[in-house]
This record gives C-alpha cells, sequence and structure tokens, in this order.
C-alpha cells in the first residue's frame, strides 16, 4: 500500500469518532480536497507532491479530532508528528516539512518556506472553490487572486 493511502487510512480511523454525520462528511471531503489542491500546487511549483498530500490530510484533523479550532494549527503540527511517527511512513526529515505546514497553514498574511506556501495555499483554494456560492474569506482574498492569477482562473 502507498503510504498517501496509509495516511488516509489513519485519518479515516482517527475522524470516526465524530458522532455528527454531516460534520464526519465534511471533514473528510475538506481534508481531501486540499491534499489533492496540494498536489496541484506542488507539481506546478516543483515541490513533492506525496509530502503535499499528506500535509493536506493532516492539517486540520486535531480540529476535527478534538472539536476545537482553538490554536489549531500549532496543536495540529504536534498531533500529526505523533501520527506520523506511530504510523512510522516518512523520514524525520518529511516529518518536519509536513509539520511545519501544518503548523503555518493559519498564517496566511505571511510568507513560509514552499511546502508550507502550498498548504496555506491548498486550504485557501478549497475554501474558495469548494463552494464557489460563497465569498472568499477576507482574510484570504490576497492570497485567492495571487492563486487565481498563478492558475490562469477568472475572478
Amino acid at each position: 500500500m502507498s503510504r498517501i493511502k496509509d495516511l488516509q487510512k489513519q485519518v479515516h480511523k482517527i475522524l470516526k469518532c465524530m458522532e455528527d454525520n454531516q460534520k464526519h462528511a465534511g471533514a473528510i471531503a475538506h481534508l481531501h480536497g486540499v491534499s489533492l489542491a496540494a498536489v496541484m500546487i506542488a507539481k506546478k511549483r516543483g515541490e513533492n507532491p506525496e509530502l503535499a498530500a499528506m500535509a493536506g490530510l493532516l492539517h486540520d484533523l486535531y480540529a476535527y479530532k478534538s472539536g476545537s479550532y482553538d490554536d489549531h494549527a500549532h496543536k495540529g503540527a504536534d498531533y500529526a508528528r505523533r501520527v506520523l511517527d506511530d504510523l512510522g511512513i516518512v523520514n524525520q526529515e518529511e516529518t518536519d516539512i509536513i509539520c511545519s505546514a501544518v503548523r503555518h497553514h493559519d498564517s496566511k498574511d505571511r510568507i513560509d518556506s514552499p511546502m508550507d506556501e502550498v498548504l496555506k495555499d491548498a486550504d485557501v483554494i478549497h475554501h474558495s472553490l469548494g463552494d464557489p456560492t460563497k465569498e472568499v474569506k477576507e482574510h484570504e482574498k490576497a492570497r485567492f487572486e495571487k492563486l487565481c492569477e498563478e492558475f490562469g482562473f477568472s475572478i
């Protein structure tokens, strides 16, 4: 089995604790949607698409598991590290890259490492295009506009 499939299986196992079926379905859709967007962005920018997919799958896992978005990026990075260490599917350097992306994914107003930026942009893509009838979040507008330019989307 691929490393991504192994991680997907673990993510689904962790999310089984969610009692609300609609929230569970939304969590799965968001994590998989961000993961897919991260792969596309990583491929375009010459970053590692496999690590991008893993970061996308893990970026909000802590928030969904705990039910809290309070400092979810930082707490989520620590949780992602535990998940990855328990699975043993990535080395230390890969774990550090993934966890850095998770840790910084909520800091949309600043520029971090290339993989951090891949995850931030994937999150914005899913927030903004996952339901095209919703307005783009105010704090994500500038990043979304740059992404539209990069990918040739009309705004």
